[in-house]
């Protein structure tokens, strides 16, 4: 059976989200990022990991989606069979992990970014992250004008991908996604589908 290891708050909910939309039997798994358990199976300490009951394991968000998405053909998640189509998923998986991803880094560990350890240099280097975030999600609202998913094929592993990213901008954007309504009709698209009430429900009770 396929296992996930995933953490509470992090990207590793997207997997969550596509295995339970496959409708396949798995097993979840929450460990603590770098714990003793899950350096054992992962030596970056790091979610999500994804194990196959053969031992094989797959690591990087990315990756795990599109491993999935093809492994489970039957679910439509990889939102289009075409070249093109396989492209945009590459190009938006890219996307969430390199721009919108790391955009969040400044606002999770401003230590990581200055030098200076004031609490004035702290807060300047939180709201550049702000900013940061807010030009990304600005890119991905324009991207969703009359559009109801991601991708032209519908609803796909990438829409799971943007969804935690999603949760932390209305917790962490001052103005939550107010100025981003796209994003948020996306959000409460996601959010309202009974799989993905099943997973949050999992993770807020664990």
């Amino acid at each position: 059976m396929t296992t996930l290891y995933y953490a509470v708050g992090a990207c590793s909910l997207a997997p969550h989200i596509v295995l339970e939309w496959t409708g396949a039997p798995y097993e979840a798994v929450r460990v603590q990022y770098g714990s003793r358990e899950l350096v054992a199976i992962n030596p970056a300490g790091a979610v999500p990991t994804l194990r196959e009951d053969d031992g094989w394991l797959l690591t990087q968000a990315g990756a795990i989606l599109e491993y999935l998405s093809h492994k489970h053909p039957e679910a439509g998640l990889t939102g289009g069979d075409s070249l093109r189509a396989r492209a945009e998923a590459h190009r938006w998986s890219a996307f969430f992990t390199s721009d919108v991803h790391a955009s969040f880094w400044p606002i999770f560990m401003p230590y990581r970014y200055t030098t200076d350890g004031s609490e004035a240099a702290r807060q300047a280097v939180v709201e550049a992250g702000h900013k940061l975030v807010a030009k990304q999600f600005g890119i991905l609202d324009r991207h969703l004008e009359g559009r109801e998913y991601i991708l032209d094929g519908g609803r796909s592993v990438i829409d799971a991908y943007s969804f935690p990213m999603i949760r932390w901008a209305m917790r962490l954007l001052p103005g939550g996604l107010k100025d981003f309504p796209n994003v948020q009709a996306l959000h409460d698209r996601i959010a309202a589908d009974p799989a993905v009430q099943t997973v949050l429900a999992r993770e807020a009770a664990d």
